[in-house]
């Protein structure tokens, strides 16, 4: 998935918006930030006014002075504690708040994309950018305008401070900060795109371990351990290598600042030392200036410190917006209307489809015309384009030229969730959720209640096997139901769509997997299925579909016979030749 470097600018406006429902939480939080910012600046401002009273005129200086002076000063440091209270409690909580908005707002992007962007990305990564990439948003959403207000505000008062005390002295001191900011963002920069190296690659080892988990089996029926091991080591100690990377240019960072930091230091040391002896600045001054300076550099430290921090969320922010960036290509057009009543008809009007990113041609002109509750079949060699066919029906794929349409009704008019309401898929590569059996069948209908649901399982030929369960149907079936067999898993899968009950139904090679008695058990449930519904029937096993109303043979991306099972026999061409081939192998 090549993705266009985004400058930081971007990202921000991107970010932005998030505030907008939390805008009067972030005020308050800056409002808080600037009580402690004062509370924090008094200081300076404290010890100025002792000292320069003592050195002039200590009598003056009485003990109610001073207790009014801290006692002042302890009231300020409570108004501290609770302005930071609520920047640490409320203002992390709205970036927690920020950083759910914005996973959320992935995952339903990624509901909207086709296929075709699935076919072309990794789920580890996906996973990666929607768990692991937003965790730092949190911190970034919380701090971010903190952080930058409150070094402005510093930046601005030590200024204004500083040069009443001595304007020369703060004008060199000022010369530096620019310098310094300079030579720290060169190792910034180096330092983001070391964590975007990083995010991706930690990215790829999620993909990498979730295909050797989810293959374990394949792993060990070859032995292949020891093989698995080692490209994950080196896999492991690549991640290790981008990290070393990643702390250099730290390092070379945070050591450009403590030079700065030093610099400054001797500056003032040095400088406001010889403007003491020539009676420039007062020893009071002096003592302000330093801690003024202390405060500036203080600052400036914990922007760069926070750059770090800055420059995590970025790059989770960058992450994020190439999801949300992902064109999606088959979405509901301008006014789209529900499909009602539906009869189940379906008709292809000059339909050609390739795909778009190797523009290999799958299908081509192709016109078709099913009768409600018609059953029909589709044979020919793989690469024929007869899935592709089925899936546009539910648009999983959009034609590239031509229309399709159901009940007399353009499909890209009539909204995707009515469209695949009314369509039933059974496929040979069954998926079934982490849950247990009864959680697996009533995601055909979320609302069904047990009853239903105990029914379609009856009408599936699956009741008898899941009352043998342990749980009956609250039994736990794994992840991707890998307690039960594939003929059992099958015939949940059936369940689910009879439970869902739709007009049209698509079987893509659903017995293709089974052995000889759970391919006579599910043909029966498929059999039940099919009554009164227009099906589509792919099939590699010419004997499960010679029942069929109608038989397309597709080759050369074009339907080049059809006919029911007698008739192309008789025809003696592709179909035959399949057919004799099929019974020759037995099958």
């Amino acid at each position: 998935m090549e993705q266009r470097k985004r400058k930081t600018w971007e990202l921000m406006k991107r970010f932005a918006p998030y505030y907008k429902r939390y805008l009067n939480i972030m005020v308050m939080d800056l409002f808080c930030a600037s009580l402690t910012t004062v509370c924090e600046m008094v200081l300076p401002l404290i010890l100025r006014y002792i000292t320069n009273q003592g050195i002039q005129d200590l009598a003056a200086l009485t003990a109610k002075t001073i207790w009014s002076i801290g006692m002042l000063y302890f009231g300020l440091r409570i108004i501290d504690g609770i302005a930071s209270f609520y920047m640490a409690y409320t203002g992390h909580i709205m970036g927690a708040r920020i950083e759910t908005d914005m996973r959320q707002d992935a995952f339903e992007h990624l509901q909207k994309l086709s296929d075709s962007y699935f076919s072309n990305t990794k789920v580890g990564q996906l996973m990666s950018r929607i768990t692991n990439d937003l965790f730092d948003v949190t911190e970034f959403a919380h701090h971010c305008p903190e952080e930058f207000f409150i070094g402005f505000i510093k930046a601005v008062v030590s200024f204004i401070i500083l040069a009443r005390i001595n304007l020369l002295l703060t004008v060199i001191i000022f010369v530096l900060v620019p310098v310094m900011v300079i030579s720290c963002t060169y190792f910034n920069l180096r330092v983001r795109a070391a964590f975007k190296k990083q995010r991706v690659h930690i990215g790829e080892l999620n993909a990498k371990i979730e295909d050797n988990l989810l293959g374990n089996r394949v792993v060990r029926a070859f032995a292949n351990q020891k093989v698995e091991i080692e490209k994950f080591k080196q896999d492991n100690h690549k991640f290790l290598d981008i990290k070393k990377e990643t702390y250099w240019y730290m390092a070379a960072f945070q050591d450009t600042v403590r030079m700065f930091d030093g610099l400054m230091y001797a500056v003032v040391i040095v400088a406001g030392g010889l403007f003491m002896i020539k009676g420039l600045i007062d020893p009071g001054d002096l003592v302000a200036y330093t801690l003024y300076v202390t405060t500036l550099l203080t600052t400036i430290r914990r922007i760069i410190e926070f750059a770090e921090q800055f420059q995590r969320g970025m790059t989770g922010i960058e992450r994020f917006v190439e999801i949300m960036d992902s064109k999606i290509d088959i979405f509901d057009e301008e006014g789209a209307v529900p499909l009602k009543r539906v009869k189940g008809e379906i008709e292809f009007q000059n339909v050609s489809f390739e795909y778009e990113d190797d523009h290999t041609k799958v299908l081509e002109n192709i016109n078709l015309a099913i009768r409600p509750g018609e059953r029909v079949a589709l044979v020919g060699p793989s690469g024929g384009g007869k899935t592709t066919m089925c899936n546009l029906i539910p648009r999983f794929y959009d034609t590239t030229a031509g229309k399709i349409l159901v009940d007399g009704q353009d499909i890209r008019y009539v909204t995707l969730e009515s469209l695949r309401l009314n369509i039933g898929v059974v496929q040979q590569d069954v998926y079934l959720f982490s849950g247990t059996v009864f959680e697996n069948i009533s995601y055909g209908r979320p609302a069904a209640s047990r009853e239903e649901v105990i029914e379609a399982a009856k009408m599936a030929g699956a009741n008898e096997f899941i009352s043998q369960l342990k749980d009956g149907y609250d039994t736990y079936i794994g992840e991707r139901g890998v307690k039960l067999s594939g003929g059992q898993k099958q015939r949940i899968s059936i369940a689910r769509v009879f439970l869902k009950n739709p007009a049209i139904l698509i079987l893509d090679e659903a017995t293709s997997a089974l052995d000889n008695e759970s391919e006579h058990l599910v043909n029966l449930s498929l059999e039940r299925l099919a009554q009164g519904r227009t099906t589509m029937t792919i099939a590699h096993r010419l004997s499960t579909i010679q029942g069929a109303d109608r038989i397309l043979v597709l080759a050369g991306n074009q339907i080049v016979e059809q006919g029911n099972h007698a008739q192309l026999l008789e025809q003696k061409g592709m179909y035959y030749d399949l057919y004799r081939m099929a019974n020759s192998n037995g099958a």
